[in-house]
């Protein structure tokens, strides 16, 4: 249930275990992928997800008694500051997005929604959202009860690749959103880009800003992230979202 294309009543008829929060960043992917890459990558995840979890509850309701997810709006700016030097990026302080988006978890605990995964496509709110899961479980004024998810790292072998903008963020978008990728400026976006995210002495990042290590914001080789790819990120990112929510459910708090 996604709750943008929902009325209130089928909400409050539906029997819903958890919801997803979506969340992610409005910012520079290199000359050949969107602004909105993080963004769109934690909807199609989070989805996805959805959709895997209702499956299984769905073969195992006798047993389970599961009910469904709701999906909630995405949270498309981000604690994105990193990329300012690139035009079209947009950004939040970090205790902005933390109230914005524990708040936002929140007023779904009032509609008795108390299970929450808020899923993260963009690397930059990582830590801000740890935070928020924890403020948000341990406040007494409600039962919500909610983890972070960030897709890239849930992928198996595939999160060593990660880079910004390269395989595996183009490849998800190769599999999800095929017309948003600029196909003819890849090759661009390759001969431009850093080997590594970072300029790194004695295990501490010196450089606080992308533009200080990649000239066109890429990070990685995003010829090598084919739809193929994008759609095997896409089965293990929901199949490891399904089934945390299903340990998050199923958790006393």
């Amino acid at each position: 249930m996604r709750l943008s294309e929902v009325t209130w009543t089928d909400v409050r008829d539906a029997d819903v275990d958890v919801a997803f929060l979506p969340v992610g960043s409005t910012e520079q992917h290199g000359p050949h992928a969107p602004l909105g890459t993080d963004t769109l990558n934690a909807v199609a995840v989070a989805e996805a997800g959805a959709d895997t979890y209702e499956a299984a509850a769905s073969s195992e309701a006798a047993a389970a008694e599961r009910g469904g997810v709701a999906v909630a709006p995405a949270v498309p700016v981000g604690v994105a500051e990193e990329h300012r030097a690139f035009d079209g990026t947009m950004w939040v302080s970090p205790e902005t997005f933390r109230a914005y988006v524990r708040e936002s978890a929140e007023s779904l605990v009032s509609h008795g929604v108390d299970r929450v995964v808020f899923v993260n496509g963009h690397g930059g709110n990582v830590e801000a959202l740890a935070e928020v899961a924890r403020r948000f479980s341990r406040d007494d004024a409600h039962a919500g009860y909610g983890v972070a998810f960030t897709w890239f790292e849930a992928v198996g072998d595939h999160a060593s690749d990660m880079g910004h903008a390269g395989p595996l963020e183009t490849a998800l978008l190769r599999a999800t959103n095929p017309d948003l990728v600029r196909e003819e400026r890849v090759d661009e976006a390759n001969a431009g880009a850093a080997e590594r995210w970072g300029e790194w002495v004695a295990g501490v990042n010196l450089a606080h800003d992308s533009d200080e290590f990649t000239d066109n914001g890429v990070v990685g080789d995003p010829r090598a992230g084919d739809a193929e790819r994008g759609r095997e990120l896409l089965d293990r990112a929901s199949a490891s979202l399904a089934e945390l929510a299903a340990a998050v459910v199923d958790r006393e708090t």
